[in-house]
């Protein structure tokens, strides 16, 4: 059964910016785009465990600061050639982040 989780404001969270968010067991990584679109995908890197919340984003992809490899935030498939990521859907309701889990 899916729930919705609140992540906080939108304010948490500074365009063209990702935060970390322990759900569940999980590492997911937040992202505001400067659309003003957000998307969720797993915060680790299959790679070698690099941060992707902390990855350079634009309104397609995000890349890992450890070793550049990238993956589209849409649908979390490797962009590089990679494993691909989980996604989650992901929506603001007045101003509130809800993450589906």
């Amino acid at each position: 059964m899916k729930t919705l989780r609140s992540l906080g404001t939108i304010h948490d969270i500074p365009v063209g910016e990702g935060r970390t968010f322990a759900i569940d067991g999980e590492m997911i990584a937040v992202f505001r785009l400067r659309d003003g679109s957000i998307r969720a995908l797993s915060a680790v890197c299959p790679h070698k465990g690099g941060p992707l919340a902390d990855g350079q984003i634009d309104l397609k992809q995000v890349v890992c600061p450890l070793h550049l490899y990238a993956w589209d935030l849409s649908t979390g498939c490797s962009l590089s050639g990679q494993s691909p990521v989980s996604t989650y859907p992901v929506r603001i309701d007045n101003d509130e982040i809800l993450l589906e889990i």
